[in-house]
């Protein structure tokens, strides 16, 4: 027995022995001659100085993998990582280069720079100290004084988040992002102050910039989508809610918010199409549709809002159509949502109303060209307002259709013929309301004379020279209603 596990002993030594020297004979195999790792630092070298960084650093990388103890080899290529702009990846190589060579004061001053741009200011601040101490200079005395201003420029920022005063912390953090433009932290909060003073696109250009810091994050991604979300921007959220899910297809957080916001994004494009299709009823449904799946979101809500409120008007739904317009411009104030709403006020004669909104809608956008058009229709609409109304005469819609015209006329025009009423007084009232009626068709139903009067112009007004009333009589084509016997003349 004893015999036996000495025999095994020694076998196992002469295994691990020998397993030993396959590895270094193959490692020696393996090894790159001088020459070849001389000629990959000299290509890299070419390459960075005109500027092909990529393929400066494929050559830095056979270099390392050459010879891993030259930590001249290392600061090179973390020169390139942060030419790249790939921050992280340079602090791995300089951290290298200083377990190499621990007095190598050019790393140590460049890993103070890139901790400095980071934001990580305690680790700036010792290694710029050890370059001071080996290198009296007041440029470095002067960044660490800097780095002391910064330190407490941070803590004011933070501390000004917390109470609310979002101006003061922005100007603090507009100092820093100045030395620290790689922090994130400090983007996330800039951000943040962005938002709570309404400053929507500032938001996210420093929230997407912090992302691009955080290489693969799965939570700068879901913020983006949020906040793209939360300004009505469906198309967008969802743009980037995918890319978190590129990242992690589970997602807690995105996975959610992609399922409702993928439902949210088709009803808005639902909504578009059929308004350039002018299919006003879908557009009511998909945006009712819309408000039921968004309850809460304020500019979601808009959207729908908005569209009804432009939909509700071209079906001549005016009272919806006010109501709707009136919330979407609680939440925000647009050019084309005063219009609207100017269009329903006109459409219920309420023309002061109408020529405000038009007026506001200039103030946000002096060139809008609908509210200038606008404000000129509504003044010559309130001076007619005086005279006849064509519409509301026949009691027929602003969008109604030449058969609808002529039905109205036909059925008001037997009421109203001056035939049926024996008083004279009555018989006199017809006779006004009977000419009025069939003036109202006169115009509606002719293309020209009905563009003209929505614009504003009466085309049977005798005070306007341009008119021609040649001949007209508003009982020409009545006849026919009692028989060939009537009589009645119109002087």
């Amino acid at each position: 027995m004893e015999y036996f596990q000495s025999s095994w002993k020694f076998y196992s030594a002469c295994m691990f022995i020998f397993s030993l020297d396959v590895l270094i004979s193959v490692k020696q195999s393996l090894a790159i001659p001088q020459a070849e790792i001389d000629k990959h630092l000299e290509m890299g070298k070419l390459f960075l100085s005109k500027g092909q960084l990529q393929d400066a650093l494929s050559h830095y990388h056979a270099a390392v993998e050459g010879d891993p103890n030259n930590y001249l080899t290392f600061f090179k290529r973390g020169t390139v990582y942060l030419a790249l702009g790939k921050a992280k990846l340079a602090i791995s190589d300089l951290d290298r280069v200083l377990e190499l060579k621990p007095d190598f004061t050019a790393a140590r001053h460049q890993r103070a720079n890139v901790f400095l741009k980071q934001g990580d200011l305690h680790p700036a601040k010792e290694d710029f100290t050890v370059v001071f101490e080996a290198e009296v200079t007041n440029e470095i005395q002067e960044y660490i004084q800097k780095i002391d201003v910064l330190q407490r420029h941070m803590e004011h920022a933070r501390q000004h988040i917390e109470e609310q005063n979002y101006e003061q912390s922005l100007e603090l953090l507009t100092l820093v992002l100045e030395d620290c433009p790689w922090s994130y932290e400090m983007r996330e909060l800039r951000s943040l102050a962005y938002m709570r003073m309404g400053d929507s696109t500032s938001a996210i250009l420093d929230l997407r910039s912090a992302n691009k810091l955080q290489a693969d994050s799965t939570d700068g991604y879901l913020k983006l989508a949020l906040l793209h979300y939360q300004l009505g921007q469906a198309q967008e959220s969802l743009r980037e809610v995918r890319e978190c899910l590129k990242l992690d297809p589970e997602h807690k957080d995105c996975f959610p918010h992609y399922k409702k916001v993928k439902k949210v994004d088709k009803l808005i494009n639902d909504c578009h199409n059929a308004v350039e299709e002018k299919n006003y009823a879908d557009c009511i449904d998909y945006a009712l549709k819309l408000l039921k799946a968004e309850e809460q979101v304020e500019m979601i809500r808009y959207v729908a809002k908005e569209k009804l409120c432009h939909c509700y008007l071209h079906t001549d739904q005016v009272t919806p159509s006010l109501q709707n317009c009136r919330e979407a411009l609680e939440i925000h104030r647009d050019p084309a949502v005063l219009c609207d709403r100017a269009e329903g006020y006109l459409a219920s004669d309420m023309f002061d109303e109408a020529i405000k909104d038009y007026h506001e809608a200039l103030d946000i956008n002096k060139d809008f060209h609908r509210a200038k058009e606008g404000i000129k229709r509504a003044q010559k609409l309130q001076k007619m307002s005086e005279r006849r109304d064509y519409y509301k005469i026949l009691g027929v819609g602003r969008r109604a259709s030449k058969s609808e015209v002529t039905k109205a006329y036909r059925k008001l025009a037997q009421k109203w013929h001056p035939d049926n009423f024996l008083d004279e007084d009555e018989k006199k009232k017809a006779e006004k309301k009977f000419m009025d009626i069939a003036a109202a068709k006169e115009v509606l139903t002719d293309p020209d004379k009905r563009a003209k009067f929505d614009q504003g112009e009466d085309p049977l007004d005798p005070e306007n020279p341009h008119n021609q009333q040649n001949g007209f009589n508003p009982f020409q084509q009545f006849h026919g209603f009692h028989g060939s016997h009537f009589k009645f003349h119109f002087n």
